[in-house]
């Protein structure tokens, strides 16, 4: 079959099953995707991690495997090529056969090499099984990424995506703790304990694979494909399932799309529309994954030894620092994540490269200056600044790249800015900073702390000419599916306006983007949502009489709209007369005739 006619168009469908998953409220199913499909982040902080731990003892005579220290660097590059390849042949597989299909074979080449590797016996085995495990992982992100945003509500996927995200450090703190047990001799001998380490890894997948199998297909991807009965049964399994455990009724939103349906779509078709198409943001994308892999990998490979060389912290210490670094990590997207949908993207993805570009500099001036001392401790509390911001910026990477391009390109173009941001930041970064490290020079180590902090700070420029509007708004806005059809333009000053660099949600104008000329579209998605949200706080004020907020907030279900919705809805419901507050706080009907 040639390519032209495997991509011809099948029919067309009007639908509005998008509109539908965007206004799903917060319930199991969505902790059941959170949970079988975001650990993939744990499993590769737990792998990373654990591997650069039991490094010196594969090393060790009896450890019952043949490797050297050099061959150790030799497999975390292995590894991360691996990662690199994975991430490009599942990626574009991912966008042609289907995100469940994919996001089940990754995870299942993922448990298969990991489990080889606990039997390796020779440094080409070992590496062979790392490269399986690398590929495994980069094709998890391809395919998990996707999925993530295709069946998270719009209001609440910058946040979701950002904790997730940044789950890798809960497996990288983890793998640190685990490793202080693996690596006591008087528990396990040293051709034992490593090999348990990933044996444990392969049971977390496992038991990931398990949860997983229930996790449905994208519906937005299978609409796309011409099985739009499979999408309307998943969803409306969903909403049945949302409504029984809500105990309450869904409404059906006027929004729709009408697309093109085909079967296949070329290739050559999705890398076009990726890159050519949107080259800002392709920019974009290549600044902010650069950024944060320089200084990531830069800084996480050879954190254990600039505690040794210019702080004297034994090895088997240096866990304990590894653990609150992780932590930091972890905590940056936990409490900054909610920002993300409320204040906006720009603001706050800029504000944490930049933020943590600051006090990397900082770091690095005090640190030639000596004015760190020889406190570990101090030193340790420069890291956890730079990076609690670094994590939130890196994670935002990551949600960015899946949302500011077509639905058939989402897969393919997080597995090409992972790849290259990885292949160049990932490789530069730690070879710099290991050889500065080595030379024992303070001077010089801070050159690469000042590279690391310039390449954030390129990053969080970029956002700030380039980035995306795309808080709270449905993917199907932000960019336009390859098979939509045409739509309405919206004049050029619009798109482009003074409204683009003010931050918070992207809600009263849901449009296509900057910088996809001739494919902008107005819909009332968000706005729509809005007007309900008031109608439901006047709704319950008409019914309870004068209410506290509090109690307002518990009566609505508030708790299931998403991050400073009810604050924005309860403003607009006083400010357009729906209700008034009272003089003690409260709230309560209009006056008659009002």
């Amino acid at each position: 079959m040639s390519a032209q006619s495997a991509s011809a168009e099948t029919g067309r469908l009007e639908t509005n099953i998008p509109a539908r998953l965007d206004r799903l409220p917060w319930a199991k199913f969505h902790w059941m995707v959170v949970i079988g499909l975001g650990t993939v982040w744990i499993l590769d902080g737990l792998e990373v991690t654990i591997v650069g731990a039991i490094a010196p003892r594969l090393t060790e005579g009896g450890s019952g495997i043949a490797i050297t220290t050099a061959q150790i660097g030799t497999a975390a590059a292995v590894y991360v090529g691996g990662a690199c390849v994975g991430a490009l042949f599942f990626g574009q597989l991912t966008d042609r056969f289907g995100r469940k299909t994919l996001f089940l074979i990754t995870l299942g080449v993922y448990i298969i090499a990991t489990l080889a590797t606990a039997a390796s016996w020779t440094a080409w085995f070992f590496f062979l099984c790392r490269f399986f495990t690398g590929a495994g992982i980069g094709g998890e992100y391809a395919a998990i990424n996707s999925a993530i945003d295709e069946l998270i509500p719009a209001r609440v996927r910058g946040r979701v995506d950002l904790i997730i995200n940044g789950s890798y450090w809960v497996g990288s703190a983890a793998g640190s703790a685990i490793a202080i047990l693996l690596l006591d001799k008087a528990l396990l001998s040293s051709s034992v304990g490593w090999r348990i380490s990933f044996l444990l890894g392969a049971v977390l997948g496992l038991g990931v694979l398990v949860v997983r199998r229930h996790v449905p297909e994208s519906p937005r991807w299978l609409f796309i494909h011409g099985r739009e009965e499979e999408a309307e049964a998943i969803v409306r399994d969903i909403e049945k399932a949302v409504e029984k455990e809500t105990d309450g009724h869904l409404e059906e939103p006027d929004q729709t799309i009408t697309v093109r349906q085909r079967e296949k779509i070329p290739f050559r078709e999705i890398a076009k529309t990726a890159f050519q198409r949107y080259p800002r943001r392709a920019i974009l994308g290549l600044a902010l994954f650069i950024g944060q892999a320089f200084l990531y990998n830069g800084v996480t490979f050879n954190l254990g030894t600039l505690y040794s060389t210019f702080f004297s912290v034994s090895s088997s210490f240096v866990p304990v620092f590894l653990i609150v670094f992780a932590a930091g990590n972890f905590l940056g997207p936990l409490l900054l994540g909610r920002l993300f949908d409320t204040v906006g993207r720009k603001p706050m993805i800029a504000g944490t490269y930049l933020g943590s570009a600051a006090i990397a500099v900082l770091m690095a001036v005090l640190f030639t200056g000596h004015a760190l001392g020889g406190s570990p401790w101090t030193f340790e509390a420069f890291v956890f600044g730079t990076f609690f911001l670094a994590s939130a910026g890196a994670s935002a990477a990551y949600l960015t790249v899946s949302e500011i391009f077509p639905m058939e390109t989402r897969a393919l173009a997080i597995a090409f800015f992972y790849a290259v941001g990885t292949g160049i930041g990932g490789i530069i970064g730690p070879l710099l900073f290991s050889n500065l490290i080595a030379s024992s020079n303070r001077g010089e180590v801070a050159v690469a702390f000042y590279i690391g902090a310039a390449v954030m700070a390129v990053g969080g420029i970029v956002e700030l000419f380039y980035g995306v509007k795309a808080e709270q708004v449905p993917l199907e806005n932000i960019a336009k599916p390859l098979t939509a059809e045409e739509a309405e333009q919206i004049p050029e000053r619009e798109r482009e306006g003074r409204r683009r660099y003010r931050p918070g949600p992207g809600m009263e104008y849901p449009y296509y983007s900057p910088g996809m000329v001739g494919t902008s579209l107005r819909r009332p998605t968000a706005l729509g949502g809005l007007q309900h949200e008031v109608e439901a706080i006047g709704q319950a004020v008409d019914e309870g009489g004068p209410i506290s907020r509090e109690e307002l907030f518990r009566v609505v279900g508030a708790r299931r709209w998403g991050p400073g919705r009810f604050r924005r809805a309860l403003g607009e419901a006083v400010a357009s007369g729906r209700i008034r507050r009272t003089a003690r706080g409260r709230f309560e009907p209009p006056e008659p005739g009002t």
